[in-house]
């Protein structure tokens, strides 16, 4: 009795078994299959049918891409003007939202006295000859009161 061709190895059907197949997405380039799944991923948003992300899954997404980047070294270095804009603009657009979080005036005083203490640090790396214990004449202490009594003016 003769095999059917599902019954045939990849041998004996021409293919040359072990995954050599010249056929099928998974033996394509990967450009290839990124501009295929790209034409899925639009006609399916046309057709509605599209998976659309919570938050919660976004965040999940992200998280997981990211870390394969760094692992892959491809994960882009934000310097420390984009890092500032990049923070800039997420607390701005959690504001809009109504998703930003209200400091207390304990959390406020808090982070004014953290980053008082790394302006500090910062300036005496930066310039060895200039005081590091202040900015514009002024001790982290009183930094962080001037940060969480702007806080009350909000």
């Amino acid at each position: 009795m003769m095999a059917t061709n599902r019954e045939k190895t990849g041998e004996e059907r021409g293919g040359g078994g072990g995954g050599t197949s010249k056929r099928g997405f998974a033996s394509m380039d990967a450009e290839r299959q990124r501009q295929i799944a790209s034409q899925g991923g639009k006609a399916a948003h046309e057709k509605g049918t599209a998976h659309e992300f919570d938050s919660a899954e976004a965040r999940e997404a992200g998280r997981k891409g990211g870390k394969a980047a760094h692992e892959k070294g491809t994960a882009h270095e934000f310097d420390s003007a984009e890092a500032r804009e990049a923070g800039r603009k997420g607390g701005k657009a959690a504001h809009e939202k109504g998703t930003a979080h209200e400091f207390d005036s304990e959390e406020a005083r808090e982070a004014g006295k953290k980053g008082g203490e790394a302006r500090g640090k910062a300036a005496s790396r930066d310039d060895e000859t200039k005081s590091s214990s202040s900015s514009r004449g002024r001790s982290s202490t009183q930094h962080a009161k001037a940060g969480s009594q702007s806080y009350k003016n909000h």
